[in-house]
């Protein structure tokens, strides 16, 4: 890796690391009715364990209901006791070929504790990212005691890591503010 490479692909990781925050906070729960929900729920297909979205249609029905068309006629009961058998507190309720899950209303202490759990994700992407940083000066001073780039160029590049480093985070905290004004709406 030379000393040109250093800094796309550290962005580059990083961005990867905001792209799997989303995708944490996604699984998360609001107030509305979410698809992304049901992801960490597995039903037995055939004897393999396969989410429900490989098994089913998976879509809204409005802001508080989430259906479920299974792709075989079989397969309705065995997702009905997947989602009750799964922690996430849903009751859902079978009309012919249809599964509707309601989405329960929330409690503020659920509130509460949700947005714990958003903070929590938060610091773990921002570590995420600052240990990136960490990785890139690493390489960048090894480099320098190896005579392949000079210490302007190690000052040049931590600043501009630093600017990366300081965006990302900003990018992560306004998720982070956003996901909490999501839950804790009513």
């Amino acid at each position: 890796m030379s000393i040109a490479d250093i800094k796309p692909s550290t962005e580059a990781r990083m961005g990867q690391s905001i792209e799997a925050f989303k995708h944490n906070l996604g699984k998360i729960r609001t107030g509305r009715a979410n698809p992304a929900i049901l992801d960490t729920v597995h039903v037995d297909y055939y004897g393999q364990s396969l989410p429900i979205s490989q098994v089913a249609n998976v879509s809204l029905l409005d802001s508080r209901t989430v259906s479920i068309q299974p792709w075989e006629k079989g397969m309705g009961a065995k997702i009905e006791k997947a989602i009750r058998d799964s922690d996430l507190g849903l009751n859902p309720s079978s009309m012919g070929d249809l599964i509707r899950v309601p989405m329960p209303a929330m409690s503020e202490e659920r509130r509460r504790e949700l947005t714990k759990l958003v903070r929590n994700e938060g610091e773990a992407a921002r570590i995420a990212v600052r240990s990136l940083r960490r990785d890139a000066n690493e390489a960048i001073k090894k480099m320098v005691k190896d005579k392949q780039a000079s210490e302007d160029d190690q000052k040049r590049l931590e600043l501009e890591i630093q600017k990366a480093t300081d965006k990302h985070i900003t990018v992560i905290d306004q998720l982070v503010l956003a996901k909490e004004h999501d839950i804790m709406a009513v």
